[in-house]
């Protein structure tokens, strides 16, 4: 271990994008933009945030518009945000779901056939509009950590998200609450990851049968006992935060498996708060991010 500081898929169809020349309201826009299209179909865009002014989805059809500014008829309904026992929906088109998945949910059932899961929260959600509909796993959080994953709906999105994750991912970032009073404040840390029999991760400093992986983070606020870290992810291991913060010394609060020997929240101290990638489906860029759990704030 090491401390110091296939391209997505083309999309299948072209969605429509105007500039705008001078200053209007959004549905003359839109109705001088696309004269095919009847002011109840654009209501109907508009109702299902299918306009996107320079990428954030618009619904108030009065909006006022600045030249320069880009919009974008996306061919993907956004639902509505919904909230279950253990999940919140944060997005949801035609191709994927992105959802915030609270600690103590896991994320698919394991040998143990848990019920309650965030997969199959989702493949109920999905049949309630469609009863074709279908949902696939593409990552995984931990059953304690907290935060932003990914779905896909069809087997076509999870295989392109999966074999091309590297190039699709733009920005993975973790909140981490640890032991200590981290020295140096940044960094970056690197090393080999093997998994034992017993299903425990460890750093290894060659690269025989284990997988490279590189975590950087920043402090962003301590005191004498616990450090509040942002966690950027270069590469995306098992376990790969837990490891590479018990190899530093600073082990995640509640993490029993990595060496912590406290638990002050009742949780696993991880939190994933920024998920940004480029959607398989039509290469528009998206970004999430979600608050830090008001727990972890109030340790420090």
């Amino acid at each position: 271990m090491t401390t110091n500081g296939k391209k997505a898929g083309k999309p299948r169809k072209t969605e429509p994008v105007f500039s705008v020349g001078e200053e209007t309201g959004l549905m003359d826009f839109l109705m001088a933009s696309m004269p095919h299209k009847n002011k109840d179909n654009i209501k109907t865009l508009l109702r299902d945030k299918q306009v996107l002014v320079d990428g954030e989805p618009q619904s108030q059809y009065n909006l006022k518009l600045r030249p320069g500014q880009q919009v974008v008829i996306s061919r993907n309904k956004i639902a509505s945000k919904k909230t279950y026992r253990g999940i919140s929906v944060v997005y949801e088109d035609n191709d994927l779901i992105v959802i915030d998945k609270h600690s103590g949910i896991l994320s698919v059932a394991t040998d143990n056939k848990e019920k309650l899961t965030a997969y199959s929260i989702l493949y109920d959600h999905v049949k309630r509009k469609n009863q074709d509909g279908k949902i696939f796993i593409v990552h995984r959080l931990d059953r304690e950590t907290s935060g932003l994953m990914m779905f896909a709906k069809s087997a076509r999105i999870q295989k392109t998200l999966q074999e091309n994750w590297d190039e699709i991912i733009r920005e993975r970032v973790y909140i981490a609450v640890v032991q200590g009073k981290v020295a140096p404040p940044s960094g970056e840390i690197s090393s080999y990851l093997r998994e034992n029999r017993n299903r425990v991760v460890f750093s290894s400093e060659t690269g025989d049968d284990g997988k490279y992986a590189v975590t950087n983070y920043e402090t962003i606020k301590s005191n004498d006992q616990y450090t509040m870290l942002r966690m950027s992810l270069r590469t995306g291991r098992k376990n790969q935060i837990r490891v590479h913060l018990h190899d530093i010394g600073h082990p995640i609060v509640g993490d029993r498996k990595y060496g912590s020997k406290v638990s002050p929240i009742q949780r696993l101290g991880l939190h994933a708060t920024v998920l940004a990638f480029q959607h398989p489906g039509n290469e528009r860029e998206l970004r999430f991010e979600i608050p830090v759990p008001r727990k972890f704030h109030e340790l420090i």
